[in-house]
């Protein structure tokens, strides 16, 4: 208890510190204190498909990945949407897709056995090599994360009882599955949550993953590309439906956590944690408002955090402590462009773009 109140009273002082920080640069945007200046902005994709992959490239350029083996893309802002779903993928479900712009993108499908792949294109989706089938019967890719346009990473749920990785060197034309002498066991049940594309997130050669389903959750840690990893429980609620959904971190010493129960989307206990400067995770002070199951860092903000779910959608000034609803629509998924462009999608075609 002592060592907590510590870390909290530290805390304290660098949220403080953070609140000065987002206003002294003059290409930041700074941390507003009214959520209702939030909203999403509906727009027509002429789909009914569940889009739980999502990549926002800018405020023109974002990429959908969804079941059926859908992959739209928009290069006007969501004006209009583009069908660049590769060939013969009409069974699987696309649930995850990175793209770095119009052109280049890697699709990610989950599944069983060889219904996990992975595609990429370099022609804007006219065309798409598959790029890896897998073919062991206990994998299933969960998410995908790119720490820059040639270096991503792939997380598999746990083959001979530890979580697998795939990894490419090449914008994802590529793959390799990693050695897993440096992954610890994974618990009984544990298993990553194939939902939005962000239980994996990567800086460089840091990268950190959450699970479930087991006694705990867990979120695990690699400081060399995925070879070595650690593990810490963290406070989210952990079930067979649920645990840590989605993953972010502005810098390596800054990262939020999101999740709860799949299968009660309105509990709001125990559904988002924080962590700085390597510290225990810690359960926010004010929880959003039930599960959640994606979350980014608002683009040119410092703490500014957007997490959404079948139930809402919340907003944090600083970094994940405290939470704010300012939306009840339902979402799978949050990207934020480096231009500032926030987009969010969901089931029966819902895309939304961020208005502040």
């Amino acid at each position: 208890m002592v060592l907590r109140a510590r870390l909290l009273v530290m805390l304290s002082a660098v949220f403080a510190v953070l609140g000065l920080v987002v206003a002294s640069p003059a290409h930041a945007t700074v941390d507003q204190k009214r959520p209702q200046g939030f909203s999403w902005r509906l727009v027509p994709t002429g789909s009914t498909s569940h889009f739980r992959g999502l990549a926002a490239v800018s405020r023109q350029v974002a990429w959908l990945g969804g079941y059926d083996g859908t992959v739209l893309r928009t290069v006007d802002g969501g004006r209009t949407w583009e069908n660049r779903s590769p060939a013969g993928a009409s069974t699987l479900q696309f649930r995850d897709i990175s793209a770095t712009d119009a052109t280049h993108a890697v699709a990610m499908a989950a599944g069983t056995g060889t219904d996990s792949r992975l595609y990429a294109t370099s022609d804007g989706g006219r065309s798409w090599q598959l790029s890896y089938t897998n073919t062991d019967p206990a994998a299933f890719f969960d998410c995908m994360s790119f720490s820059d346009p040639r270096h991503g990473l792939v997380l598999s749920d746990p083959v001979d009882g530890r979580f697998r990785i795939l990894s490419t060197r090449d914008g994802g034309h590529t793959w390799q599955v990693l050695p897993n002498a440096g992954m610890p066991l994974a618990q009984t049940g544990e298993a990553g949550f194939a939902a939005s594309g962000e239980c994996i997130t990567t800086l460089g050669r840091d990268a950190w993953f959450g699970s479930g389903g087991g006694a705990v959750s867990r979120i695990y840690h690699s400081r060399d590309g995925g070879l070595t990893w650690s593990a810490q429980s963290t406070p989210i609620v952990s079930s067979a439906s649920g645990g840590v959904f989605g993953l972010a971190f502005r810098t390596p010493f800054l990262g939020v956590a999101v999740g709860g129960d799949f299968n009660a989307p309105a509990a709001n206990t125990n559904v988002a944690a924080y962590s700085l400067f390597g510290s225990p995770w810690i359960g926010a002070a004010h929880q959003p408002s039930g599960y959640r199951s994606g979350v980014t860092f608002v683009s040119r903000t410092f703490a500014t955090v957007i997490s959404v779910g079948l139930t809402g959608s919340d907003v944090s000034y600083d970094a994940g402590r405290d939470w704010h609803t300012f939306d009840t629509g339902q979402f799978d998924t949050v990207s934020c462009a480096h231009d500032g462009a926030c987009w969010a999608s969901g089931d029966l075609g819902r895309v939304a773009v961020l208005q502040r």
